[in-house]
């Protein structure tokens, strides 16, 4: 089989030496950048940031003396700032020439999103004694909960960065009527509901969308390349199927103008009709998860909330701790054997498999809120007992 040499270099050709430059929202002017070395097999580019920002150059003459960017700020610590990404230039992004290469070696930090400018900012603030949030002007995050309110009455001045998390629902004609120039949004849910997302369409100025856990949007609310010009980075994450295919079919032709694309766990009605109550949805399609692991975890969890549900309802039950504690040394030993051959619960599983033993009890509603929280702690000393992972 013939390979694609389209794949073996960027879709926007950029090689080790290059100098590349964008205008940076966070700094209000361009800054810089040398690309350090290419990596086919992960499609990814050594970024090297510079310590430079200034108007729009033209080559790198207009650069003058360059060197990296070092970061001190927070935990930094003396490091450059120097990273795997994408392989895909943004479109926003112009060629301006070579250097030799300031720094030869291999960045081992991967990252995405080239959001050139920021460290730049941060680090400026950092050297002037401003040591406060990690927040930039312009940039707000807010939760499903405060949106509205936010919506109501913005912040002064311009609002060009939106992150709204743990969307319950949310109207993009009203997101977009309050916050008209964002260039960044970024919105995720718990199975949360995005209405109106064809709205979305009047953010001409739009570089960077992306959705995680949100679901409601069809065919139809599809973001269209002629409305969203500046599209650079495209990210969505478990969302309708529908929605996901009509997106990557509408912009699968931009990646070779700049555009990035990450389109991944697509829904159908069924999966979510399943996994409204799945507290281990997350781990469908998670890279060392296997479609029998999550299965068999699923029905696992199941299987013990309805024993856990049945206990707590249970009035003629005589010890209601000890059967508690069985139920999560059980828990414990039933997920010791799924991870043995394979120990596919790493940190992050290790919390949401505790987070969903300990939401268990609250679905009693027989139950006082101390009863429910004392059964929930017999539940973690019985899981403490015996498990491994």
């Amino acid at each position: 089989m013939t390979r694609d040499p389209r794949e073996s270099s960027p879709p926007r050709p950029i090689g080790p030496g290059d100098v590349v430059a964008c205008y940076a929202d966070e700094l209000g002017e361009w800054t810089a950048a040398q690309i350090t070395d290419i990596n086919p097999s992960w499609k990814t580019a050594g970024v090297l940031e510079l310590a430079w920002s200034g108007p729009e150059p033209n080559s790198v003459q207009d650069l003058g003396h360059v060197s990296p960017l070092v970061l001190t700020h927070h935990a930094h610590a003396g490091r450059l700032s120097h990273l795997n990404l994408e392989w895909v230039l943004p479109r926003s992004c112009k060629l301006i020439g070579r250097l030799p290469l300031l720094r030869d070696t291999h960045s081992d930090s991967y990252s995405k999103g080239w959001r050139l400018g920021m460290q730049l900012a941060f680090q400026r603030r950092w050297d002037r004694g401003e040591r406060g949030s990690g927040d930039l002007p312009g940039e707000l995050k807010l939760t499903g909960a405060t949106f509205d309110a936010a919506a109501t009455n913005p912040p002064e001045g311009e609002t060009w960065s939106l992150d709204v998390e743990t969307i319950e629902s949310l109207d993009c004609r009203t997101l977009v009527q309050s916050f008209p120039t964002l260039r960044r949004l970024d919105l995720s849910g718990k199975l949360g509901r995005l209405e109106n997302a064809a709205h979305l369409n009047r953010l001409p100025s739009l570089k960077r969308l992306t959705i995680t856990n949100l679901f409601g949007m069809t065919k139809a609310d599809r973001l269209l390349p002629r409305s969203v010009p500046a599209l650079e980075s495209l990210a969505l994450h478990s969302v309708p199927r529908e929605y996901g295919i009509a997106m990557r079919s509408a912009w699968a032709s931009e990646v070779a103008k700049g555009c990035s694309m990450e389109v991944t766990g697509l829904r159908g009605p069924d999966w979510l009709a399943e996994n409204l109550d799945n507290p281990l949805r997350e781990w469908d399609g998670r890279t060392q998860i296997s479609a029998a692991k999550f299965r068999k975890s699923v029905a696992q969890f199941k299987s013990t909330r309805r024993a856990v549900i049945a206990a707590l309802s249970d009035p003629t039950l005589v010890d209601l701790k000890a059967r508690m504690i069985e139920l999560g040394r059980n828990f414990g030993e039933e997920f010791n054997k799924l991870a043995r051959r394979d120990d596919f619960i790493e940190t992050e599983e290790r919390e949401e498999l505790f987070a969903a033993l300990m939401e268990i009890p609250k679905a009693s509603a027989s139950l006082s809120d101390e009863a429910r929280k004392e059964a929930a702690g017999w539940l973690a000393q019985g899981l403490d007992e015996t498990r491994d992972w």
